[in-house]
């Protein structure tokens, strides 16, 4: 079945948007017109400022908030755009914060996740479902199931909540620390242990947690995440993928050392939306997706320490990677 074939256009957006932006025209050029096709009635725009020793980097700056603010539908736009650069984890946990100062609950896309129109109303359904459900925290996008289906409804639960394209309510980003201060009597307690039984699993992200608690990596990402299994939350998935990540590059704050096998993944309609019966996290998804889009199976050979470098710290600082 083709996909205009399954996707009926939805109503009118009733959620506002959050969108992060920083450098990279190309890329938000393409996130911007999709939100265009949605024509959400509340817009947010959050940028950080250009890095002085960086050339043309003003210019380009300048560009994406010309690109990002060419609003043309009836919407009501507000705007925090960064004189200096306080960089991904500042600029990308400060603007989640200022949107949530306005608003109750919303969608989140950075400039390089480009959705499925699908997407939106997925989103905006989810969260007037799950408002006052303290079990559920996010809703993502991403699907990296490689089209195993889990469940019979439109998506399962999580504990992963991946962020390219995301949706949550103020009730959870209220808990956003972004030292996780709780971490070090977290990470030997019992509760941490039955949150992640697996010990290869349980290893990994201590060392990435261990990281962050020592602020040696400029992302906002991890500390969410730690924030959210903290307090044992659950990610809406849906069961197809509705976000493509389309920022892998020289232009990424945090590109790669070889290509990610989660780029650029194609998505596809969800169509009408099923609810499953039941909030409860689908153990089996949570274990595939560590053991392929982390690496969970490279990792239960004896090159852990080598590939924890590889895939953790290309995040950090230059500074960090050489006294690796």
């Amino acid at each position: 079945m083709s996909e205009a074939q399954t996707f009926n256009p939805p109503g009118p957006l009733n959620t506002a948007v959050l969108f992060l932006v920083f450098n990279r025209p190309d890329t938000t050029r393409q996130v911007f017109e999709a939100i265009r096709q949605a024509r959400p009635p509340r817009l947010y725009i959050a940028a950080d400022g250009p890095r002085p020793n960086r050339p043309g980097e003003a210019e380009r700056c300048a560009e994406v908030r010309r690109i990002a603010t060419n609003v043309d539908w009836p919407c009501e736009v507000k705007t925090l755009f960064r004189d200096e650069n306080l960089g991904c984890k500042r600029a990308v946990s400060g603007g989640i914060t200022w949107f949530f100062e306005n608003e109750e609950q919303g969608i989140i896309l950075e400039d390089d996740c480009l959705p499925h129109p699908d997407f939106f109303p997925f989103c905006e359904e989810l969260l007037q479902r799950y408002a006052n459900d303290e079990r559920v925290w996010t809703i993502t996008g991403c699907n990296f199931q490689d089209g195993h289906r889990r469940g019979d409804a439109s998506y399962y639960f999580s504990k992963y909540n991946h962020v390219w394209g995301w949706a949550s309510w103020r009730r959870a980003w209220r808990h956003y620390q972004g030292d996780i201060p709780f971490w070090p009597a977290w990470r030997l307690s019992k509760e941490w242990t039955a949150w992640m039984p697996d010990k290869v699993e349980r290893r990994y992200w201590d060392k990435v947690f261990d990281v962050v608690a020592r602020d040696g990596i400029d992302t906002w990402d991890y500390p969410w995440t730690a924030c959210v299994w903290y307090h044992r939350g659950l990610t809406a998935t849906p069961n197809v993928n509705l976000i493509s990540n389309i920022g892998f590059g020289v232009d990424g704050t945090h590109a790669p050392l070889e290509p990610d096998r989660n780029m650029n993944r194609p998505t596809m309609a969800l169509g009408a939306i099923s609810h499953p019966p039941q909030v409860q996290r689908d153990a089996d998804a949570d274990s595939y997706v560590f053991d392929v889009s982390f690496g969970g199976r490279e990792m239960r050979f004896p090159r852990l320490i080598i590939f924890f470098l590889r895939r953790i710290l290309k995040k950090a600082p230059r500074v960090l990677r050489e006294s690796a």
